[in-house]
């Protein structure tokens, strides 16, 4: 079901509590909001939804893919971006890192470790820090 974009800054600035598999409604709810916003969004937190968890999904060089309770557990290669947001008018400037390797969980609960690079790691790191309450 596509749901309504959540812009109320006072939301979006609580930390994400655990994912469970209870919320994998809410990650279907995620990615068909995502899909209907393709033309002007690469990803989105479940908060961006009104879904307090830590979920997030992306397009993942053309193909979406969605992370229960990600974490980045490591990063490197500093650098400044400009990003936008369905839930905040205007571009901001924020730093990024050029390389992430996060640890999340998939759709079975499983426990995965995977390394992104480039754009895709900008979203991904755009997303997890959605997750943690901090708006750019």
């Amino acid at each position: 079901m596509v749901r309504e974009i959540m812009k109320d800054t006072a939301f979006l600035s609580q930390k994400a509590e655990i994912a469970t598999a209870e919320d994998l409604p809410a990650a279907a709810d995620l990615l068909d909001t995502l899909r209907a916003n393709a033309a002007g969004c690469v990803g989105m937190a479940a908060n961006m939804i009104g879904v307090n968890k830590r979920i997030i999904a992306f397009d993942n060089e053309g193909t979406y893919m969605v992370m229960f309770n990600p974490e980045i557990v490591k990063s490197s290669g500093l650098y400044e971006a400009e990003e936008g947001c369905l839930s905040l008018p205007g571009v901001r400037k924020t730093k990024r890192r050029q390389m992430v390797k996060v640890r999340y969980q998939n759709e079975n609960f499983q426990t995965r470790l995977k390394t992104f690079t480039g754009w895709t790691a900008q979203i991904i790191q755009h997303e997890i820090d959605h997750c943690n309450g901090v708006l750019i």
